[in-house]
């Protein structure tokens, strides 16, 4: 399921039978005091491996290693632990990734964008003008990503997205998950819309709202129903692709 695993002629095979090419976008930022700078980057991808495989053998799908880096100006204030890479950087090489996988044969796309700053309706918008007599490539709405999973389960956005985190570094062995570092606090929300953000102005830890809600029992709750959304949205492409649209609004 993951691109990178695949020979040449492997990708080729799978191109030339249909199959799909589910692009992530992750992020390094800082997530808090209890996560790794790369948590949206290595979760993401792994959400979206796991859902390849659960729509397989009906749907071949194959997951491309996750862009580890986009905009993130909001997170400078805490001075370590991101790198922010400018809008028109970061749409440019979206846009070639689309373009060499165009390129191979891929005829279906799904972009997944694991950071709710990724706006490309516009990029997309372009390649479908472009090359959509060839290849369509998708923009799930967002509500749909992985990043906007954390709405799926209460009782809180941030408590919700902190267990789904745990859940994963549970499932992988990876110990990335500091338990003894979940802040108790509560933040208040942000002003997402303002093109000036500064999250420090809002949390002194990185995290809006409040993490302590958090339990490996809700990860699990959140984890599946993550990986379930994901599996949906393909089949969907499949089976009645006007269905799945850009959406301009994130979260």
């Amino acid at each position: 399921m993951r691109f990178g695993d695949l020979t040449f002629e492997e990708v080729s095979a799978l191109a030339a039978d249909g199959g799909l090419a589910v692009v992530p976008t992750g992020c390094t930022e800082q997530q808090g005091p209890h996560l790794p700078v790369d948590n949206d980057t290595w979760f993401t991808e792994t959400v979206l491996v796991d859902a390849a495989e659960r729509v397989a053998p009906d749907v071949s799908a194959v997951v491309p290693p996750t862009l580890p880096f986009g905009p993130t100006p909001e997170h400078r204030s805490f001075g370590a632990g991101f790198i922010d890479i400018p809008v028109p950087v970061f749409n440019a090489y979206v846009a070639a990734i689309l373009e060499s996988l165009s390129d191979q044969g891929f005829s279906r796309i799904p972009v997944w964008r694991g950071c709710g700053g990724h706006d490309l309706c516009d990029v997309v918008g372009s390649f479908n003008s472009k090359r959509g007599d060839s290849t369509c490539v998708f923009l799930p709405p967002s509500r749909s990503t992985t990043s906007g999973a954390r709405w799926l389960t209460p009782p809180s956005p941030v408590a919700t997205l902190t267990a789904s985190r745990h859940q994963s570094s549970r499932r992988s062995g990876r110990p990335t998950f500091r338990a003894d570092r979940v802040p108790r606090e509560t933040s208040r929300e942000p002003a997402w819309s303002d093109p000036n953000l500064d999250l420090a102005q809002y949390s002194s830890t990185g995290v809006v709202g409040c993490a302590a809600h958090a339990s490996p029992e809700l990860g699990h709750r959140l984890w599946e129903a993550s990986v379930q959304a994901v599996a949906d949205v393909i089949r969907r492409i499949v089976r009645d692709p006007t269905s799945v649209r850009a959406e301009p609004t994130m979260l």
